[in-house]
């Protein structure tokens, strides 16, 4: 029977064989995947990594609702209202 120590340089030993495994596959894979984007012309787009969501957010979202009319600060209504809406936001809203 073999002691905890021996099983722990066995489980060492072996988990520095699957790192060099894993790196090896990796760079194989990454290099096929890399082939067929350019054979096949797939863009990020294509692939989810690129999307209308994450553009729009880029633009800024949702268009504001309410609107402070000394200061000219918007709010979409969403989140956290700020202090200057009060109670009555009837006032504030954008028409």
């Amino acid at each position: 029977m073999a002691t905890y120590k021996q099983l722990t340089e066995q489980m060492a030993k072996v988990q520095a064989q699957m790192a060099v495994a894993r790196e090896k596959e990796l760079t194989a894979t990454i290099e096929q995947i890399k082939e067929q984007i350019a054979e096949y012309g797939i863009t990020a787009e294509e692939l989810g990594f690129s999307s209308k969501r994450s553009a729009s957010r880029k633009t800024g979202g949702l268009p504001p609702k309410y609107r402070d009319p000394k200061t000219g600060a918007t709010w979409s209504g969403r989140g956290r209202a700020p202090g200057w809406l009060g109670k009555r936001r009837d006032k504030f809203l954008i028409q």
